[in-house]
């Protein structure tokens, strides 16, 4: 078991590792009040619980932590390696259909918006660690990490902020809005609209453990340049006295990976998409004490031996070009169809 991850979770540069001297499948957020240092895994299939939903679901456990040494830096060098796409779970006309059909929904009234997500699978030839550094190499994001826990292993290059807490002060990025230049996304009145609804979901899960009047909206439609893309984020903070079981019940899963209202997206998604999401989706990171740093699990793939599923998604609102929201969805997978580039 390994797991190595960008210094930037710890305002630090270059990538880490740190040592894992055990493992705990968790059934309930119950088991995390008397853990110290470690780093949480949690399922998008936990949302059965916060939410009393039924999700598709593999065998991958819903909760994982994992006891750690204090880290050290990790150097090594890539290896070779190739991916080869074998399918996915959506072509452009089913993915079109699919974002037709969620349009309709927001028509009726039922959602306002929805995120549409689809899975690709890869056969690879190399080692796991080999795709993160590749991965992380084409595109450095701060909540970069390779996790192998034997049975299956993840790459991810989330660049989301779900919560962060330090003392009595929470705060959440919600990520909304996706282009390939500056001024596109400035400009896209859709993308700030779809924002703006995520901004106001997250004001709210917040609100249920935030102490009274605390909530703020800091930032709002910032944009933020990657090396394959660019992303526009709001941020949202409280102060709170709850505990990280407390603040994920009333949050989880992350409102910028499904739609609002929540409840009635998350049941939309489980009806539409093809396939399980797994850990995509969910979140993970760091605990320390009652502090925590978790990312969204976007920019994310999950995989066992040679095969891989890497996920990417859009969010749809009345005024989605269904064509352009395929498009979305594949530019969020530049980045990672790069680690075949030498």
């Amino acid at each position: 078991m390994r797991l190595v991850f960008s210094g930037s979770w710890f305002d630090k540069d270059g990538l880490w590792e740190a040592r894992i001297r055990r493992l705990h499948k968790f059934e309930s957020l119950e088991d995390l009040e008397h853990v110290d240092f470690g780093f949480l895994l949690i399922s998008y299939g936990f949302s059965s619980q916060t939410l009393g939903i039924k999700v598709k679901a593999s065998e991958y456990p819903r909760l994982v932590f994992l006891e750690l040494d204090e880290p050290s830096p990790f150097v090594k060098h890539e290896d070779s390696l190739n991916l080869r796409l074998l399918s996915s779970s959506f072509d452009e006309k089913n993915y079109t259909e699919a974002v037709k059909k969620v349009k309709e929904f927001i028509a009726e009234g039922t959602i306002y918006q929805l995120n549409l997500t689809c899975k690709f699978d890869f056969e690879m030839s190399g080692k796991p660690i080999d795709l993160f550094l590749r991965y992380y190499k084409s595109q450095p994001v701060p909540y970069a990490f390779f996790l192998d826990l034997e049975d299956f292993y993840l790459v991810c290059g989330s660049m989301e902020l779900f919560l962060e807490k330090r003392g009595k002060k929470v705060v959440s990025k919600p990520i909304k809005g996706t282009a390939q230049s500056r001024e596109e996304l400035l400009k896209s009145q859709k993308d700030r609209a779809e924002n703006l609804m995520i901004t106001d979901m997250v004001r709210n899960d917040l609100s249920r453990v935030a102490l009274r009047c605390s909530v703020k909206v800091e930032e709002l439609f910032s944009v933020e340049e990657f090396r394959t893309l660019f992303q526009m984020h709001s941020t949202v903070s409280a102060q709170t006295e709850e505990n990280v079981k407390n603040i994920l019940m009333a949050t989880f899963p992350p409102a910028s990976v499904v739609g609002a209202p929540k409840r009635k997206a998350v049941e939309l998604i489980d009806l539409l998409e093809p396939h399980p999401r797994d850990y995509y989706c969910g979140c993970a990171g760091f605990v320390f004490g009652g502090d925590f740093t978790l990312c969204v699990l976007i920019r994310t793939a999950i995989g066992s031996g040679n095969k891989l599923s890497y996920y990417a998604g859009a969010g749809i609102v009345w005024d989605s070009l269904p064509e352009k929201e395929w498009r979305e969805v594949l530019l969020k997978t530049k980045a990672f169809c790069e680690t075949l580039m030498a």
